[in-house]
């Protein structure tokens, strides 16, 4: 695979609502390209949407809706068995009203990415991965999807007809089957900022990932994810875009 000359760098933003604050969105902006918006289930609120979406204007960076479960006490990352219909109106809901947010402000959505459990539970189920992106599809069919890359979603997404953005991640490790690991153990997060980098370097260099069970497993990287919730969120967004930087890889 060709070395990456460019990528974009997408992350969670918008997650507080009410007095409860989460992230540090604004010293973030100017190290993305793209923020994921919260729609209200998992996190966010009308105000911190309106809001986020009128931050990352003055960055120029790409807006995108943010949807996932309802569920705010488990900040949306505990699973929930629903139907395709459901899922298909959760996503409908949550994503229009990003939409009309955005509008407000004369401005239109870029892409939709699935946040959380949903995200994952899509990236192997064929049918949740399906209920999303008819979703977006019915929306608008000129959305961008950002999905993990070589997961079922893409797929889905790809025989619908909607662009995609394969999403690779510094902090998490990987199955050998392209899966992230489960936030439930131990080895799930890369702590330590160095390695972190260094395993980006790799999927943007070789279009490779070494999965936790020590294979070199093939990656498609057109997007990173920065987590807005980690405290040392930008330590790490500086460091990373520095080492691209050095790298020659142009962030747009």
């Amino acid at each position: 695979m060709n070395r990456k000359s460019s990528i974009d760098i997408n992350c969670d933003m918008g997650e507080s609502f009410g007095r409860w604050s989460m992230g540090n969105d604004k010293a973030l902006l100017p190290f993305i390209t793209s923020a994921n918006i919260a729609c209200g289930y998992h996190a966010g609120d009308p105000l911190t949407m309106l809001d986020t979406v009128q931050s990352a204007l003055k960055y120029d960076v790409h807006i995108g809706a943010h949807p996932g479960f309802q569920d705010l006490e488990g900040f949306g990352r505990r699973a929930m068995h629903l139907s395709p219909r459901e899922i298909y109106g959760l996503v409908v809901y949550q994503v229009g009203a990003l939409a009309a947010c955005a509008k407000t402000l004369k401005a239109d959505l870029h892409h939709v990415k699935p946040h959380g459990a949903l995200y994952n539970i899509a990236a192997r189920e064929p049918a949740v991965a399906d209920a999303i992106v008819n979703a977006i599809y019915d929306i608008d069919s000129n959305l961008i999807l950002y999905g993990l890359s070589g997961s079922e979603l893409i797929y889905s997404a790809k025989r619908k007809g909607l662009n995609v953005y394969s999403e690779v991640f510094a902090d998490r490790t990987y199955q050998h089957d392209g899966t992230l690991t489960p936030r439930t153990e131990e080895n799930s997060i890369i702590k330590e900022d160095k390695e972190a980098i260094n395993q980006i370097l790799h999927i943007l260099s070789k279009g490779k990932v070494k999965s936790v069970q020590g294979q070199e497993i093939d990656i498609q990287a057109d997007t990173i994810c920065i987590h807005g919730d980690n405290p040392n969120a930008l330590e790490f967004a500086t460091m990373i875009t520095e080492a691209l930087k050095t790298h020659e890889i142009e962030i747009k």
